[in-house]
């Protein structure tokens, strides 16, 4: 793969060149990033090498998310590189997310040449010369972060960050390259010449000791802190196989499974691990055998077939209430692959407080319980053995019955109802499509209301809940996968990173962009008019007809300004024929009340004649200010 010319010469290749053949090596197919003087190096690497496709984004955020949207899907390690400065402080809020939802990522970080760093130079993040420094920022957002400081080093420090990135809990890694270690040469393995000049191989790994122990075994410096850790444990041979975890506890074993054969009835939570341990079908055994209920977190409509008979509906603030009804029938609650955070125990507080609660994950759950701490997939397998053979009948439930929510007022003729949307996705949606879900009422009415494809992913960022993450992470997962994939966004969420759409149509990535226009950031709209009185509007906008900016900015792009449902899947079903992207935009309404549990007594209280009555003063006074929405 290498092709630098005086490699038969002299026996040496550049540190880039060695990271790009690495990375193929892994199986990485993909690097997104956005370019620059201290990152221009390695894009040079990954165009000449040939085996690792360069994706240049529009923001470096977006390109943190489409190495996401590229893990997700593949259960690959997701790559990203960026420059210095700015570049590299714009990965922040990329990398939290990954970070918060255990996404394996690798990100590489230009910085200026080392012999600058402290003597001002331009975006020095070295913490010298009373700079600030990068690995300061990126320790606590990451389960490695260390400084190459030497080309050498990099020969230990990378299969140490890829482990560490794949090492439960899975996240992400940083590298941070100054140029002149990108531009200095390493020898080959297998070369006698005497390594080149220059300090011994040393990286500066700035992790605490949970995280350096994770990524293979070994152990700090003594007395090192951990914003100053330096790695001593021996360095693994090549890149392989995400490091196995330690075996299952036999006692957490045997007292799980006495639990479980004990219930008569159990509700299974089950999570994102499931998708990241590729644990579907030995979920759907366990929930066989024990004759139960499954229930999703929000961020895992995926991970079991919700047109099982068995399914109860998502669980949280934007779930089915029939999974509290099974919750409060149930002797026992099993959690797969969840923690079970805020947002998918919402509302199910009471009755897990009277329910036993039994956790298989490869960390502690958030509620108190009985936990079986390990690979997922293990777990899941021995657990299963230990109960009678044979799959059993689930207790009789209505299943996923959906929030009947007031009827939207029609502010002008194309308003399309969230429901109706959502009914001609799910008619036009392929069995194999991938769903990325953004932010805001958007996200709440979809994970509600849009079953997930029977053989794709159903991808919500709730780690941080940025808006705007679904348009790189949507791109990455087409480009990773080739399968037609669907973003579903709202107007607040284009207008942060909708940009991407253009890196879709440069690389005819096989997208559907679907933006769900209400002209506000109408969660937050909602929650001001029923929690703080409604007497701010700045949350809501002027109208903007998307579809028409985006036609103008791409005209070979596959533009619709969809004004109905039928016109919507009509959309969606000539998008689905084309090899490349697809962009639909239509008209919601901000006041519509999504499927969301906070505003639920609101709904209520409204009412349908109440809400229309509202809705008509406001609009009105909308229109004498000029603001009219939809």
């Amino acid at each position: 793969m290498t092709t630098t010319a005086d490699v038969p010469e002299t026996g040496t290749i550049r540190m880039v060149d060695y990271l790009a053949d690495e990375l193929a090596r892994a199986g990485v197919t993909h690097m997104f990033g956005v370019g620059g003087a201290n990152i221009e190096d390695l894009y040079d690497a990954v165009h000449r090498g040939g085996a690792v496709r360069g994706v240049v984004a529009k923001h470096e955020f977006s390109a943190v998310t489409m190495a996401d949207g590229y893990a997700r899907t593949t259960r690959r390690l997701g790559v990203v590189a960026a420059t210095s400065g700015g570049g590299a402080m714009n990965l922040v809020p990329g990398l939290a997310e990954a970070y918060a939802s255990r996404v394996p990522l690798l990100a590489l970080v230009g910085q200026p040449p080392t012999v600058q760093e402290g003597h001002g130079a331009f975006q020095d993040t070295s913490g010298k010369g009373d700079s600030f420094d990068a690995g300061e920022v990126f320790a606590p957002i990451s389960r490695f972060c260390a400084r190459v400081e030497d080309a050498d080093s990099l020969v230990e420090l990378l299969p140490l960050a890829m482990a560490a990135a794949r090492t439960e809990p899975r996240g992400p890694a940083v590298l941070l390259l100054p140029k002149d270690v990108q531009q200095a040469r390493i020898r080959l393995p297998g070369q006698d010449d005497p390594a080149p000049t220059g300090t011994a191989p040393t990286g500066t790994a700035r992790t605490g000791a949970v995280r350096a122990e994770a990524a293979q075994p070994g152990a700090l410096r003594s007395g090192a802190t951990p914003a100053e850790a330096v790695w001593t444990g021996a360095t693994p041979a090549g890149t392989g196989p995400a490091p196995k975890p330690a075996a299952l506890s036999a006692a957490a074993v045997t007292e799980v499974s006495d639990i479980l054969r004990g219930a008569s009835t159990v509700l299974v939570i089950a999570g994102e691990g499931v998708a990241a341990a590729d644990a579907r079908a030995e979920l759907s055994r366990l929930a066989g055998r024990l004759g139960a209920w499954v229930a999703v977190t929000p961020d895992a409509k995926d991970v079991f077939d919700n047109h099982d008979p068995r399914f109860a509906g998502v669980a949280g603030v934007m779930g089915h209430a029939n999974v509290e009804h099974c919750l409060w029938r149930a002797d026992v609650c099993l959690l797969v692959g969840t923690r079970l955070p805020l947002l998918a125990r919402g509302g199910l507080e009471r009755a897990l407080a009277t329910t036993d609660v039994v956790c298989l994950d490869s960390e502690e759950p958030f509620v108190p319980g009985t936990a079986l701490v390990g690979d997922l997939r293990d777990a899941l397998r021995a657990v299963t053995d230990r109960l009678a053979s044979g799959p059993r009948a689930c207790p009789r439930h209505p299943g996923p019955v959906t929030v009947a929510t007031p009827d939207s007022p029609a502010v002008h003729g194309r308003i399309v109802p969230y429901s109706q949307a959502l009914a001609a996705v799910e008619a036009a949606l392929p069995e194999d499509a991938h769903v990325f879900v953004d932010a805001g009422n958007t996200g709440a009415s979809a994970v509600h209301l849009l079953p997930a494809p029977r053989h794709g992913r159903f991808v919500v960022a709730l780690g941080m809940g940025g808006m705007g993450y679904t348009f790189g992470a949507g791109i990455g997962a087409a480009l990773a996968t080739g399968r037609r994939t669907y973003v579903l966004a709202g107007d607040g969420a284009f207008f942060m990173h909708g940009a991407e759409v253009h890196t879709a149509v440069e690389h005819s990535a096989p997208v559907t962009f679907v933006v769900f226009n209400n002209n506000a950031h109408a969660m937050c709209a909602l929650r001001e008019e029923f929690l703080q009185g409604g007497v701010r509007d700045d949350d809501v906008f002027g109208r903007t007809d998307i579809a028409a900016g985006v036609a103008a900015a791409f005209p070979s792009l596959d533009v619709t300004g969809a004004e109905s449902a039928t016109h919507l899947r009509e959309a969606l079903l000539r998008g689905n024929t084309g090899a490349g992207p697809a962009f639909v935009a239509l008209d919601c309404d901000p006041k519509e009340i999504p499927p969301f549990l906070p505003f639920q007594p609101f709904a209520e209280a409204t009412g349908r004649a109440g809400r229309a009555e509202h809705a008509d003063n406001k609009e009105n006074a909308d229109e004498r200010r000029v603001v009219r929405a939809g």
